[in-house]
């Protein structure tokens, strides 16, 4: 039963239903507030039901503008909203300026027209049988009434507006957001794939330089590749994965990054986080390429430090290396990666990291802080 009266809300319109009903709703109570109070305080029905008809004969001509302006005057000429603009094309041509005259003069024919009974009465008042007879004084009372009543109606038809006006922000800035967060789950897919060839080729690079001095070591190094490309491929779709799946592909990562240094290269690594803690997958791995490719000498002493850790609510991520900047021949990265791992944190982490970069004694830091109870 349940999922027949979801299907039906559903085929009739959903949320337009929903809104349609509430709107329905107030005016029902509207107008029947009154007839309830009265029969609730004489128990007389014959008083509660006059109560009804003086009550309903004075709100029918508010409720008809209210509605009338709410779902034909305000979309169709005052917002001119997506769907109107499609099915009334011609309207769609009009000026702002000329669809808001129109819209008041619909208003000024319309506001008349629901109250031509006033008028009615005034035409025929000769022909009215038991027509008391009205003085000139009593006459402009009665018209004077009349045009209060029909500045309620205007009003009632920019309460309809500003309630329609309302929601249809909402409704904007909904789609907004939806908009801009399907954006965003975009480009961070974008800038994943990015970085996955990005990693590729510098390791590839790595093992082409392995397999000239050691085919047997290379053969190792193309399986450990292998699994870091399965993890790379197959575990990291989600936005965030499990930091113990991120720790081991950063050990084998730096294993791969270690078969071009030599003797004179000091790599050490330290890892301490908890096993249900989960991060953006692939974060870290510019940043250690980077120290690999800036930090490394094959004449000179060498030292990187890479050190991962939770601290209450925060993942810290620290790079230590000595620096050894390349010089404008060696086109080996252009940098791609560290914009891309920035921008990766723009987006995923906005307001929840910091990112810190220092030179100190030809070693340099980075230190990046991820607040991930947020």
């Amino acid at each position: 039963m349940k999922q027949f009266w979801n299907e039906l809300y559903e085929a009739m319109g959903g949320k337009t239903l929903s809104l349609w009903l509430t709107q329905l709703a107030v005016w029902a109570v509207i107008i029947l507030a009154l007839p309830i109070a009265t029969w609730l305080s004489t128990q007389d029905y014959e008083a509660a039901k006059t109560s009804y008809h003086v009550v309903f004969d004075i709100f029918i001509s508010p409720f008809l503008i209210y509605f009338v302006n709410f779902y034909v005057f305000g979309p169709l000429l005052f917002f001119m909203d997506e769907k109107e603009a499609r099915t009334f094309r011609q309207f769609n041509k009009l000026s702002n300026r000329t669809r808001y005259l129109i819209f008041g003069l619909c208003n000024l024919i319309a506001i008349p027209l629901f109250n031509s009974r006033f008028f009615t009465l005034w035409l025929h008042r000769n022909s009215i049988p038991d027509m008391p007879e009205m003085t000139t004084n009593m006459w402009i009372g009665f018209f004077s009434g009349v045009f209060m009543f029909l500045l309620l109606n205007c009003i009632v038809a920019g309460i309809a507006i500003g309630i329609r006006h309302f929601i249809r922000t909402r409704q904007i800035r909904q789609q907004l957001k939806d908009e801009q967060a399907k954006h965003t789950e975009a480009e961070l897919a974008w800038l994943k794939n990015q970085i996955n060839p990005h990693f590729l080729f510098n390791t590839l690079n790595n093992i082409s330089s392995l397999t000239q001095i050691d085919p047997d070591a290379a053969q190792d190094a193309i399986a450990q590749l292998s699994d870091l490309l399965r993890y790379a491929m197959y575990e990291t779709n989600k936005k965030t994965v499990p930091i113990q799946g991120e720790v081991e592909f950063m050990r084998n990562y730096i294993a791969l990054m270690k078969l071009r240094c030599n003797e004179k290269t000091e790599v050490k690594t330290s890892f301490d986080v908890e096993q249900n803690v989960e991060i953006a997958p692939l974060l870290f791995i510019s940043l250690i390429e980077n120290a690999f490719k800036h930090g490394v000498s094959s004449n000179r002493s060498s030292m990187i430090d890479i050190h991962l850790e939770q601290k209450d609510s925060s993942i810290v991520f620290t790079c230590d290396n000595t620096n050894y900047p390349k010089d404008d021949a060696d086109r080996s990265g252009s940098g791609i990666g560290l914009e891309n791992t920035r921008r990766r944190l723009d987006l995923m982490y906005a307001g929840r990291y910091t990112w810190q970069k220092w030179l100190e004694n030809d070693i340099y830091h980075v230190r990046v802080t991820l607040n991930i109870k947020d």
